[in-house]
């Protein structure tokens, strides 16, 4: 339904929604069984080799589009797929090391299954409930909006997501300050496929560098990734102080937000958007956007023009989860139309 009735426009994609292909229905008794490739396609329930598996059972509709849409960034993240059997595959260099994660929701047992390789594969598993939003609590949102209540009741599945991982939302966060997403994205690609590592598992992913190799990438590493020397600067002085930013995990949302905002470079902005990844905070509204600002003024008033004072006055109904509803907004769909060409992108690598 999602993805007939839910353009994955520009909008959509930055209120966190990815396309996550449909799984093939169950067989019915007595039908035949795809065989070869094909059959891991229609189950989604061929266990690699090495892998250490998990069946959770949420107790709720899951959307993996939705819930874990926000951790993709663009379509060619190496840290990220989709595959046409419905399953989402994410890497993550956790506490315990690489690993490499595949969730496939099975519509016919309500369960979802996953499976993960690598030294960081029970870590992973064992965050599998958090990842996939079983701490949020969407019944404490309450939507005091005709189109917020429609786009609300027309989600059902959308949880926000909890990493427990805070360099690895900073560092790509950092990477979108004042550049156009495509400008961020095509950094992060060349990143973290120079400087990272092959993932485990039988997906060719790549695993985001540790905190040592963030902080060793050279001044013309940067350079050739498209990175100028105020960005580059801000990720560099995260990694050397790693460790404490990973408390950040642990914290309520204002302790988090003054941790990470300690760091020169590192403002309001950042810090909620890291959150908001990290944490699953509800709350961490984004101030500080270009554009945010005049999307939610427009979809709610009709104002094109809005600053963060008018956001945050109009997003006040929904304090405690308003991060919430500036999502739900903006896969809503309703934005100003334009007056102006798009922003221009550059590459400092051709310099």
């Amino acid at each position: 339904m999602a993805g007939r009735f839910d353009p994955l426009t520009r909008t959509a994609v930055r209120g966190g929604r990815t396309a996550v292909p449909a799984a093939a229905p169950p067989q019915p008794d007595g039908a035949p069984t795809p065989a070869g490739p094909a059959a891991e396609h229609a189950t989604g329930h061929t266990t690699g080799a090495g892998a250490l598996v998990r069946e959770w059972a949420p107790g709720r509709e899951v959307d993996l589009g939705l819930t874990l849409g926000p951790l993709r960034r663009g379509p060619g993240d190496p840290t990220f797929r989709t595959t046409p059997d419905g399953s989402v595959w994410k890497t993550s260099r956790t506490p315990q090391g690489p690993a490499t994660l595949r969730v496939c929701p099975d519509r016919a047992t309500a369960t979802v299954h996953a499976e993960a390789w690598g030294p960081g594969a029970a870590w992973m598993l064992d965050a599998l409930p958090a990842l996939l939003g079983d701490a949020d609590d969407p019944a404490a949102f309450v939507p005091r909006h005709r189109l917020v209540h429609a786009s609300h009741r027309s989600r059902p599945g959308l949880r926000l997501t909890r990493t427990g991982l805070v360099l690895e939302s900073l560092i790509p966060v950092v990477l979108e300050q004042k550049v156009t997403a495509d400008e961020a994205y095509r950094s992060w690609r060349r990143l973290v496929r120079r400087y990272g590592e092959p993932a485990p598992g039988p997906q060719e992913l790549y695993v985001v560098p540790d905190a040592r190799a963030w902080a060793l990438i050279p001044s013309w590493g940067w350079h050739q990734a498209g990175v100028d020397m105020k960005r580059s600067s801000t990720i560099v002085r995260a990694a050397r102080v790693a460790a404490r930013l990973e408390e950040a995990a642990a914290m309520e949302l204002p302790q988090a937000a003054a941790r990470l905002e300690a760091v020169p470079g590192i403002g309001p902005w950042t810090s909620a958007e890291t959150l908001q990844r990290s944490n699953g905070y509800a709350d961490a509204v984004t101030t500080g956007d270009l554009h945010l600002p005049g999307i939610i003024g427009y979809a709610l008033t009709g104002e094109r023009d809005a600053d963060d004072e008018r956001m945050l006055e109009l997003l006040a109904p929904y304090a405690g989860q308003r991060h919430r509803a500036a999502r739900l907004i903006l896969l809503a769909g309703r934005i100003p139309p334009r007056r102006a060409p798009r922003m221009y992108r550059s590459d400092i690598a051709r310099f």
